[in-house]
């Protein structure tokens, strides 16, 4: 794909952008990051509005962008400092419901085009349920223009009242250059070992404990597990307000099951693992989804949300909150090397029609000019 120029034909100045991020998701903070280096690379000034432990973290100065420190809270000094960096902004980028609705709230009374991107779709109950609806509807209407990760959050964009809603490249960032990367075969019986799965199978999940994850029928499957020879471990990396009441269950069902927290190795845990496990009863454009069949790990998710359009056939797929399925699509797996295999190319096949990075960056950049360009006199 080309890239598209920064600049006009008429020698108009560099594009000045504005990202906006919570600063809490990591799968929009290393979106934002490739962003700023893509941009930054065609000559579009980026500044990063995000929380500074964010820059910490994703080092988007390195990036070539200027950080903002500006906290997650939406209370009126927040939403005054948004406002100031905004200021000179030719076109502002928000990432995710709570910072599209604080740039919504910063550019009140400008005519600056806002785009947002929805990454994910949140997850709440009851009243505040409600309330994360009225903000998805007060920011789809303000902004210019919706990119959605998946086709249902298009469509649920869409619904909500967005004027202009599409389809977003998006791709899973590579490694930084400056991450050293380990040999995966020489750190695999090393992770195992560590782990406790040595001499029997290692099954993965990865992500936030909170209930839309459905770990719930994670530990159901797990009770089928206990009666194969050997008993495969269920290994789950990640921290959330579901932590306790899992790991009851896991002590007082006896079940095959490590919560091992929040972990910053998830490439090598992967690589050490024979399959990889995402029970959720949502997910939008799954990041473990794609580093595991990038990983050629075979994979066994549920079919909701963004996940069959992501993988195609490249996964087995079961129904959501199905413990039964879940569990017997796991032993087939377990048993079928021949299977395995084919999941492993498939898999290879399905990631190389995702877009690439350059690919995300030149479909933004374009948004970017169609929202920015001047419009010719008819």
């Amino acid at each position: 794909m080309t890239p598209v120029s920064s600049h006009s034909p008429h020698g108009r100045p560099p594009l000045r952008t504005v990202q906006v991020l919570g600063g809490g998701n990591a799968r929009s903070s290393a979106h934002v990051r490739s962003l700023a280096l893509g941009l930054a690379a065609r000559g579009v000034r980026v500044t990063v509005c995000a929380p500074a432990d964010a820059d910490r973290s994703y080092d988007f100065t390195g990036a070539g962008a200027a950080h903002v420190h500006v906290p997650r809270s939406s209370d009126p000094a927040s939403v005054a400092a948004l406002r100031a960096a905004c200021a000179e902004a030719d076109l502002v980028h928000a990432h995710g419901l709570h910072a599209s609705f604080r740039a919504v709230l910063a550019l009140s009374g400008r005519r600056t085009p806002l785009v947002v991107t929805w990454h994910d779709r949140a997850h709440a109950e009851g009243a505040r349920a409600h309330l994360l609806r009225l903000l998805e509807r007060r920011v789809v209407k303000a902004a210019s223009v919706v990119l959605a990760t998946t086709s249902d959050l298009v469509d649920r964009a869409r619904r909500t009242g967005a004027r202009d809603a599409r389809l977003a490249a998006v791709t899973l960032p590579g490694p930084r250059g400056d991450v050293e990367q380990e040999d995966p075969d020489r750190l695999r019986p090393k992770v195992r070992a560590e782990l406790g799965a040595t001499g029997r199978p290692l099954l993965l999940a990865v992500g936030s404990l909170d209930a839309h994850r459905g770990y719930d029928t994670l530990l159901d499957a797990a009770r089928t597990w206990r009666r194969l020879d050997p008993v495969p471990l269920v290994v789950v990396a990640g921290e959330g307000p579901s932590r306790a009441v899992l790991q009851r269950r896991i002590e007082d069902e006896g079940l095959p099951v490590r919560l091992i927290g929040r972990r910053e190795d998830v490439g090598e845990l992967l690589a050490a693992a024979d399959l990889a496990l995402l029970p959720s009863r949502w997910e939008s454009r799954s990041v473990l989804a794609q580093e595991a069949l990038l990983a050629r790990v075979p994979l066994v998710a549920t079919a909701v949300g963004g996940v069959p359009e992501l993988v195609g056939d490249a996964a087995e797929l079961v129904p959501a909150a199905d413990a039964e399925a879940f569990a017997d699509a796991v032993v087939r797996l377990l048993g079928d090397p021949g299977r395995r295999e084919l999941l492993r190319d498939r898999g290879t096949r399905q990631a190389a029609t995702w877009p690439t990075e350059d690919e995300t960056v030149a479909q933004v950049l374009s948004v970017y000019d169609e929202l920015t360009q001047p419009r010719p006199f008819i």
